[in-house]
């Protein structure tokens, strides 16, 4: 029988369970990759803002993704790493902790998402309209297209955790390698609907959004660029629009994994896994795919190589 504790502060996490053969590679592999991610996505908006030549609202609105990937792993894996090497029964965790770990996790999911099509307005703007680019592209504009992206993503989670605290605990358990906001509302015995109904809305409104900006701004450039005889123009569209494109559909793959095995309670050690992955690979690839596809940062990494082989010889 279930022992009941009413309102207590502390929660115990399950957290990832690894059979003792593979628990260090584990805790190797998760660790390397949040080291990389940190370095990686750092590194990029480090170059961003040292570049005079990456000024541009494209990069700009980009470095919000770097930064997002930083927040959101930098919360979770740490604890994350050190609870691997727990046993299940010391994986204990603070209320208002797992609140945190709740919070910067559906944060971190919403805001990859709101930062995507801002990204994709700015490439909208660029290829269709690229003679206005710049009177409508200004800095101004970059900062109203940032701060919608984090204050829309902002609201949208702070309703979703708040009608879960609202609700009284009788259970310890989280049954999952972090906390999330199914994980902290199924402690309670109290009705869930209300929180069942806004999660789904808040789901199908976020992906809605999501997938029909994509849908309608990939449409009108690619007739902007079956219509135009520019190679430049098509060009460009190419490179810029495939690296945005690339890095949506990493990110919502791996988020529709996550939801999809959450109807499968058989599959919950696939969820775990996925849950994880969500945080790493995009965090890890993000930097990767812009990197390799933008010529200017590519420029940069060249001249600072080039520069540091010429120094000793001097």
């Amino acid at each position: 029988m279930e022992n009941y504790t009413f309102n207590s502060l502390t929660l115990q996490l399950e957290g990832l369970n690894v059979s003792k053969g593979y628990l260090y590679p584990a805790f190797l592999f998760i660790l390397f990759s949040y080291l990389f991610i940190i370095v990686a996505n750092v590194g990029i908006v480090v170059l961003v803002f040292i570049d005079k030549n990456l000024h541009q609202p494209m990069y700009l609105l980009f470095c919000n993704l770097p930064f997002n990937d930083i927040l959101g792993n930098s919360i979770l894996v740490p604890r994350l790493l050190i609870d691997i090497l727990r046993p299940p029964s010391e994986r204990l965790i603070s209320y208002p902790e797992c609140v945190l770990q709740a919070f910067t996790s559906h944060m971190f999911g919403t805001t990859c998402h709101t930062v995507l099509i801002i990204m994709a307005f700015d490439r909208y703007v660029a290829i269709c309209n690229p003679l206005r680019y710049a009177s409508i592209m200004t800095n101004k504009m970059v900062i109203k297209l940032t701060v919608s992206a984090w204050g829309v993503a902002f609201v949208m989670v702070g309703i979703l955790l708040g009608l879960t605290i609202r609700l009284n605990r009788c259970r310890t358990m989280i049954e999952s390698p972090y906390c999330d906001n199914a994980g902290l509302f199924k402690l309670s015995c109290e009705s869930v609907f209300i929180n069942n109904v806004y999660g789904l809305t808040f789901t199908v409104v976020l992906f809605t959004s999501s997938i029909g900006s994509m849908v309608i701004t990939y449409s009108k450039i690619t007739v902007v660029c079956l219509t135009s005889k520019s190679q430049s123009l098509n060009s460009k569209a190419l490179k810029t629009c495939s690296t945005h494109l690339v890095v949506y559909l990493i990110m919502i793959f791996s988020g529709m994994s996550i939801i999809a095995l959450h109807r499968f309670p058989q599959y919950s050690d696939y969820r775990k896994l996925c849950s994880i992955l969500f945080h790493i690979v995009p965090g890890s690839l993000n930097p990767i795919v812009y990197g390799v596809q933008s010529k200017e940062i590519r420029r940069f990494l060249t001249n600072s190589f080039k520069s540091k082989k010429v120094l000793p010889s001097c």
